[in-house]
């Protein structure tokens, strides 16, 4: 019998068998763990069997979420982190020497986009592209570049990155592909698809849903052969190639760095995760609902939503994904106040988190952008008046009442 997304997220635990029948892995709290016989220790220290050596590299808990962020991605294996910025800092510094070179998309969330200055500060230089046209990728791969990194939807603009064009490129040059699929979550789309090595994902967002547990999982997809890759270390060639890339991330990015994601958090976004289809499936159709209505309203100028058919890569966006995701953004004309609109909201929340259950809404250069300055705003598309949304489940009735009742208020 062949099951089902939730279904199998659901049953996972259950499935593999847990202490006294629990339906799903309880919490575990312990930083160490012993073995009768030295022998045992020593060969899950040497990665000869399975088990765990210490809390800050993982724990059953752990372990559980790790193999449904595994099955989401349809990936090889995953290793859990204590935020996305945080598995997002361990691929880089786990995986790049100085000297090697990245190329990024430009359209980058603002916290990424300041590592990435950090990465080229400590000698890895960083050619920032518009990822929507995979030739302008293509155009800045050296001989010393060693990955590519771009989102699947842009944060706060909505560009879409030409995933397929850009996962060839990195095909034929041999460099490896990596993906920030936190936008579109692995219920809408696999990076694998497009020939990305590694998958990243914000669990604090959406896999999680209920904005109470930070964490981040990279995810190997199987689709990058590790033994070309000239940077693992001797230690970490440890059986097959195929594994050679995650265990240097758990290893580097866990034991040396020590971003290690709670039991507490992990079990939170693990139960959160058994929802996200359904979740997503209701906030991206009030997503595409609420961009429809804006986009003919009297004070907003502008609306940026790829479920849109004048949004610039909507083509794209229908082939790729499922649905069009849940984050969209637009800007209100000269004659609405930004701040008296935003204020006038009652059940949409003002936060800077995204990908929550609860539709919130920012004003996007006078807070997650506000230290690029607004040359580098303008060179990215966001305007002054740009509001961000993250949409979430609501009734939408009460969603389009609410933003019908800020555009009056700030006429």
């Amino acid at each position: 019998m062949t099951l089902g997304l939730t279904t199998r997220l659901l049953h996972a635990d259950h499935f593999k068998g847990v202490e006294h029948g629990a339906a799903h892995e309880p919490t575990h709290t312990a930083v160490a763990f012993g073995y009768d016989a030295a022998a045992d220790l020593v060969a899950v220290f040497q990665g000869q069997r399975g088990g765990h050596v210490y809390g800050r590299q993982g724990s059953p808990t752990l372990g559980a979420l790790e193999r449904k962020i595994t099955l989401l991605e349809d990936g090889t294996g995953t290793v859990s982190f204590s935020s996305g910025m945080a598995a997002i800092s361990a691929v880089l510094l786990s995986l790049l020497r100085s000297g090697d070179h990245v190329v990024s998309s430009q359209f980058l969330f603002g916290n990424s986009n300041s590592l990435m200055q950090t990465l080229d500060g400590l000698g890895c230089p960083v050619t920032l592209v518009d990822a929507t046209d995979a030739a302008a990728v293509a155009a800045a791969i050296r001989p010393e570049t060693r990955l590519v990194f771009t989102e699947t939807i842009a944060n706060p603009r909505t560009q879409v990155a030409d995933l397929a064009g850009i996962g060839r490129a990195c095909a034929e040059r041999g460099v490896l592909f990596v993906v920030d699929n936190t936008m579109t979550t692995p219920y809408l789309f696999h990076p694998s698809t497009v020939g990305a090595g590694l998958s990243v994902n914000s669990l604090t967002k959406s896999i999680s849903g209920h904005g109470n547990a930070l964490g981040g999982a990279v995810t190997d997809t199987g689709r990058f052969d590790w033994a070309k890759f000239p940077n693992i270390l001797d230690a970490y060639k440890k059986g097959p190639a195929a594994g050679w890339g995650l265990l240097q991330v758990r290893k580097k990015g866990l034991r040396d760095m020590g971003g290690t994601l709670s039991g507490e958090n992990a079990h939170r976004i693990a139960t959160g995760a058994e929802t996200l289809a359904l979740r997503m499936d209701r906030a991206c159709d009030n997503a595409l609902r609420l961009a429809t209505w804006l986009k003919g309203q009297p004070g907003v100028s502008k609306v940026h939503y790829p479920g849109l058919e004048d949004h610039p890569q909507h083509v794209r966006a229908k082939l790729l994904f499922r649905q069009f995701g849940a984050l969209m953004s637009f800007e209100l004309d000269d004659r609405r106040d930004l701040f008296v609109f935003l204020d006038a909201l009652k059940v949409v929340i003002k936060s800077s988190h995204l990908g929550d259950n609860r539709t919130l809404a920012i004003p996007v250069a006078h807070t997650i952008f506000f230290e690029m300055g607004r040359a580098r705003r303008e060179s990215m598309g966001i305007a002054e008046s740009l509001i961000r949304l993250s949409i979430g489940i609501e009734d939408y009735a009460d969603l389009q009442a609410d933003f019908a009742g800020a555009l009056a208020a700030a006429a």
